[in-house]
């Protein structure tokens, strides 16, 4: 075999290599679950906030548990969620009528490198606008909590900054 052609097929199987490589990082992309449409979005964020609000007046989180991802059911007792959202069941909020409104993402929706979907928005609600972080899973084609922040802060305010977190009972 001469000299140019162990050359070619060197590099016929290197572009072949590649191609391989290149098919897997397709398949990989391929298997990673897309981020879902604008109306898909708006039901996770609204059926969260209907969990949570059963979750917060009956103080029973187990239900709202299960239907996270299996991590945030094996990170998260009823219990410590019962504490997490007190000061929330504390001021009485009801979050139930949020529902009625469209939630205004202030991220664009992305799936981190975790394969998690991040949502950062608010519900514009008066007098108090109520503001999200939620991280869903995709488990088995369903998208599943996987974390969650809830505030409020006054209308007026803008998202972010102070109101990332429920805030202290006093």
């Amino acid at each position: 075999m001469g000299w140019i052609a162990r050359q070619l097929r060197t590099v016929g199987l290197t572009f072949g290599l590649l191609a391989v490589l290149a098919g897997c990082a397709a398949c990989q992309a391929q298997n990673k679950p897309a981020v879902p449409d604008g109306v898909a979005l708006t039901v996770l964020v609204r059926n969260t906030m209907a969990a949570l609000n059963d979750a917060n007046i009956t103080g029973n989180y187990t239900v709202f548990r299960d239907l996270g991802s299996p991590e945030f059911g094996e990170e998260n007792t009823s219990a410590r969620l019962a504490g997490i959202f007190a000061p929330l069941r504390a001021r009485k909020l009801d979050l139930g009528p949020i529902i009625l409104f469209t939630p205004k993402l202030t991220k664009e929706a992305a799936i981190d490198d975790e394969s998690v979907l991040r949502l950062t928005g608010f519900f514009p609600t008066e007098p108090l606008r109520v503001n999200f972080a939620l991280g869903y899973q995709n488990i088995d084609g369903a998208w599943r909590l996987f974390d969650i922040s809830i505030s409020t802060t006054q209308a007026s305010a803008p998202s972010g900054g102070k109101g990332n977190r429920a805030p202290p009972t006093n």
